[in-house]
C-alpha cells in the first residue's frame, strides 16, 4: 500500500527497587505475568524510590516497589493530528472543531506532517528505534468527548520502540551528588486527544468541548524500571526539559501539554510482580511523586493487614494527598482494537531507501531528521560542567529552572566576573530571593543586566561582598535604580584610603587590648573579631582581606 498523504502542520535494566519492611503476611492476588507486558493495556507511571535506614527486624522482611509510566504529551503544531482545525489553549468552547472532529459521516483522516516528524525527533532524542512502517488502530471506548466512539493510535506497531530516558538524581546527606540513572523506553506512537467534559455540579450537568478532540499526541510508554515519587518525577521532568529543547512538544503541564499515569505495585523480592494500580490523569510533577508514594504505602499497608490489591483505576486527590477509586480497570479486549481502515501504513526512509524522483513534501527522510536534533539537555549540562567549571548538581538546577539558564547566560555575557561567582550569586542569592517570594524567573525584578553591573562592581573591587547583597536587595525593591546609584546614594564604595584604614586598625587594636592578647596567645579566631569590629567602624565599606593583612603586619610589629 502507498504511504498516507501527509499534511503540513507547522510548529506554533535493572529494575530499580525501593526497599520496604513490614511484618509477614500471606499475600493475595500476585502479578502473573512478565515485566514487559505489564504495560500494554494499561497506563504507566513513575514512582519515587521509598528510602529506610535500619534494618529489618526479626520476623520482618523487605517490599519492592515497582512503578511504570505513561506520558502523554500534546504535540507542538498549529493544526490536528487528523484534521486542518487550529490548535489553540483556552480558545471559546467548540470554536476549533472540524467536521472530522465531531465525526460527521463521510469525513476522513489526513495525517499531519509535522505531528510524525515530532515523533520521530522524539524517538530519535530517546535512542529508540524507529519503524520504517507503521500501523494506525481504532481503540474503542465510549464516552461523551470521544465523538467516533473510538481513537485512533498505534497499538499494533509503533512509530518507534526500545529506547532509553536517561536521568540524574540527587544523592547523599546533603543531596550535592548526582547519580544518574536509565528507564527504558517501550515505544512512542502517535494518537488523538479526546475532547473535554466539563462538570457542572451546581446544575446536575455535563457540558463537553470538543476544541482539544483530535490534537495530536506523542504516546510514551515507559517500562515499569523506576522505584518511588522521586524518581518518577526527576524522569518526567527530564523528559520535559527534552520535549521543550526538541520544540516537539511545550510540555506545559499547567495547560494539560503534558499528562502521566502511573502503574504502581509491590511484591516481595523474588516473588512475582504484584498486582497493579493505575493512577491517572497526574498534571502536576510534585503530584506525580506524591501519588506514586501514597500508593506504594497504601498497597503495602493493605497486604499486611491481609487484604489484597484490586486491578483498579484511581485518580489524587491532591486535598487530600491521597488515591481515591475510580473504576475497575477495562481489560485489553474491552478496547476491540482493530485497524483504521482509512489510514494506510506510514512509510519512513532513510537516505539509503529513499525512492527515486519521490516527492519530499510527501515523504519523511529519518537521516534528514537526526540531523536537525539540537543540543540536548544532558549534552547542556556537560557542556556548562566543562566551559564553566561548575559542579554537576549546578548544572541541573540551571536546567530544571524555568528560563534559569537564560538568565544566567545573560549575565554571563555581560560581567567580567569570574563564571564560579556567577553562579553562586544566579543559584543561591538570585534563585534563593525567587524561591522565597514564590516567583518565576521572568517575574524577577531584577534584570540580568543589573545583575552583570553588580557584579562588575564587586570583581572591581569597588563594593565589599556584604554591600553587594545590600545593592542587590535594594535592586530587588524594582524602584528603577541600577546598581552604581544605589551605591553612590547608600555611599557603600570600599574605603580606597590607604593610611585612614591603618589608623582605624591600630584604634581597634588599642580598644581592645585583651583581643589582641588572645591573637598573641595563638587563638586563630581572636584575628575575626578584629577584622569584625574594623568592618563595623567602617560601616561595612572595608574590604576584610585588606583589613586582615594591615591587622596582621601591625600585630607582627605590636
Amino acid at each position: 500500500m502507498a504511504a498516507p498523504v501527509l499534511r503540513w502542520g507547522c510548529p506554533g535494566t535493572c529494575r530499580a527497587i525501593a526497599w520496604v519492611y513490614g511484618v509477614p503476611r500471606r499475600r493475595r492476588g500476585a502479578w502473573t505475568g512478565s515485566t514487559s507486558s505489564w504495560i500494554r493495556g494499561q497506563s504507566s507511571l513513575a514512582q519515587e524510590p521509598l528510602h529506610t535506614s535500619r534494618k529489618p527486624r526479626k520476623g520482618e522482611h523487605k517490599w519492592a516497589a515497582v512503578v511504570g509510566l505513561e506520558i502523554h504529551a500534546q504535540i507542538s503544531s498549529n493544526s490536528k493530528l487528523f484534521s486542518g482545525s487550529q490548535v489553540c489553549f483556552a480558545a471559546p468552547p467548540n470554536s476549533l472543531v472540524s467536521f472530522f472532529d465531531a465525526s460527521l459521516p463521510g469525513t476522513l483522516p489526513v495525517l499531519n506532517r509535522r505531528c510524525v516528524e515530532a515523533a520521530v525527533m522524539t524517538g530519535l532524542a530517546l535512542n529508540c528505534h524507529i519503524n520504517k512502517k507503521s500501523l494506525f488502530d481504532r481503540k474503542h471506548y465510549f464516552y461523551a468527548d470521544l465523538p467516533a466512539g473510538y481513537q485512533i493510535t498505534q497499538q499494533r506497531l509503533p512509530i518507534a520502540v526500545n529506547g532509553s530516558l536517561t536521568y540524574g538524581i540527587c544523592v547523599g546527606k546533603r543531596r550535592s551528588q548526582v547519580t544518574t540513572r536509565t528507564v527504558r523506553v517501550k515505544q512512542i506512537q502517535l494518537e488523538q486527544d479526546s475532547g473535554k467534559s466539563l462538570h457542572d455540579d451546581l446544575r446536575s450537568q455535563t457540558l463537553v468541548d470538543l476544541n482539544r478532540a483530535g490534537i495530536g499526541l506523542l504516546e510514551l510508554v515507559l517500562e515499569p524500571d523506576l522505584s518511588c515519587g522521586e524518581e518518577a518525577a526527576t524522569a518526567v521532568r527530564e523528559l520535559q526539559l527534552i520535549l521543550q529543547a526538541l520544540g516537539t512538544s511545550q510540555a506545559n503541564m499547567a495547560e494539560g501539554q503534558l499528562r502521566v499515569d502511573a502503574n504502581v505495585s509491590v511484591h516481595h523480592p523474588g516473588e512475582p510482580l504484584g498486582v497493579r494500580t493505575e493512577v491517572k490523569n497526574l498534571n502536576s510533577i510534585r503530584f506525580l511523586a506524591k501519588a506514586i508514594d501514597y500508593e506504594i504505602q497504601r498497597q503495602i499497608k493493605e497486604l499486611e493487614n491481609g487484604g489484597e490489591i484490586l486491578n483498579e483505576t484511581r485518580s489524587f486527590d491532591y486535598k487530600l494527598g491521597c488515591t481515591v477509586p475510580m473504576r475497575d480497570k477495562e481489560g485489553k479486549q474491552d478496547y476491540r482494537f482493530m485497524p483504521e481502515p482509512n489510514l494506510p501504513p506510514l512509510l519512513l526512509y532513510d537516505t539509503t531507501s529513499l525512492p527515486a524522483g519521490a516527492d519530499s513534501q510527501q515523504v519523511i527522510n529519518v537521516d534528514q531528521i537526526r540531523e536537525r536534533l539540537p543540543e540536548l539537555p544532558s549534552v547542556t549540562r556537560e557542556r556548562l560542567i566543562q566551559q564553566y567549571g561548575m559542579l554537576p548538581e549546578h548544572s541541573f538546577t540551571l536546567l530544571n529552572e524555568v528560563g534559569l539558564l537564560e538568565f544566567f547566560q545573560n549575565v554571563i555575557k555581560e560581567t567580567r566576573a569570574e563564571p564560579k561567582k556567577v553562579t553562586s550569586w544566579v543559584l543561591n542569592t538570585f534563585l534563593g530571593y525567587l524561591k522565597l517570594q514564590n516567583l518565576a524567573v521572568r517575574e524577577s525584578p531584577v534584570t540580568a543586566s543589573a545583575l552583570a553591573e553588580l557584579l562588575d562592581l564587586l570583581d572591581s573591587k569597588a563594593i565589599s561582598s556584604s554591600a553587594a547583597k545590600q545593592v542587590f536587595e535594594e535592586l530587588w525593591k524594582n524602584e528603577g535604580k541600577t546598581p552604581a546609584q544605589i551605591v553612590s546614594e547608600k555611599k557603600l564604595e570600599l574605603m580606597q584610603d590607604q593610611e585612614a584604614l591603618e589608623q582605624l586598625c591600630r584604634s581597634v587594636m588599642q580598644g581592645h587590648p585583651e583581643v589582641v592578647m588572645d591573637v598573641k596567645k595563638g587563638n586563630p579566631r581572636a584575628i575575626n573579631r578584629l577584622i569584625g569590629l574594623v568592618r563595623k567602624a567602617t560601616l561595612g565599606r572595608a574590604d576584610p582581606a585588606v583589613i586582615k593583612a594591615i591587622l596582621e603586619k601591625q600585630l607582627s610589629c605590636h
